[in-house]
């Protein structure tokens, strides 16, 4: 079964940077898209960027040219890094993956979330 464990997150001024990590252990056959998320207070959880195995990627609107996404496959890692940030950025964000289980299963695995917050 896949974990996904999230770090990076913190508190930051409006025009900051933040490097979020997001490391997957234990074993799958494979893992499809990964991506970011994240949630504002009294708002619905909404992509922010996703980035395939062959390294596709996708963003928002509200955060493309400020936001990259990336990834190592050999660490099974995910990283977002996070520039010009906003208030409105400020949100708990959370790691997503498409996993292909040892069971030859698509399940859908989460992070536990990591809070950014961007104020002065």
């Amino acid at each position: 079964q896949v974990q996904l464990v999230e770090s990076g997150g913190g508190l930051v001024q409006p025009g900051g940077s933040l490097r979020l990590s997001c490391a997957a252990s234990g074993i799958a056959l494979k893992i499809n898209t990964m991506g970011w998320y994240r949630q504002a207070p009294g708002k619905q959880r909404e992509l922010v960027a996703g980035i395939t195995s062959g390294g596709i990627t996708n963003y928002a609107d509200s955060v493309k040219g400020r936001f990259t996404i990336s990834r190592d496959n050999a660490k099974m890692t995910v990283y977002l890094q996070m520039n010009s940030l906003k208030p409105e950025d400020t949100a708990v964000h959370y790691c997503n993956a498409e996993v292909l289980t040892i069971r030859s299963e698509l399940v859908e695995v989460w992070g536990q979330g990591t809070l950014v917050t961007v104020s002065s």
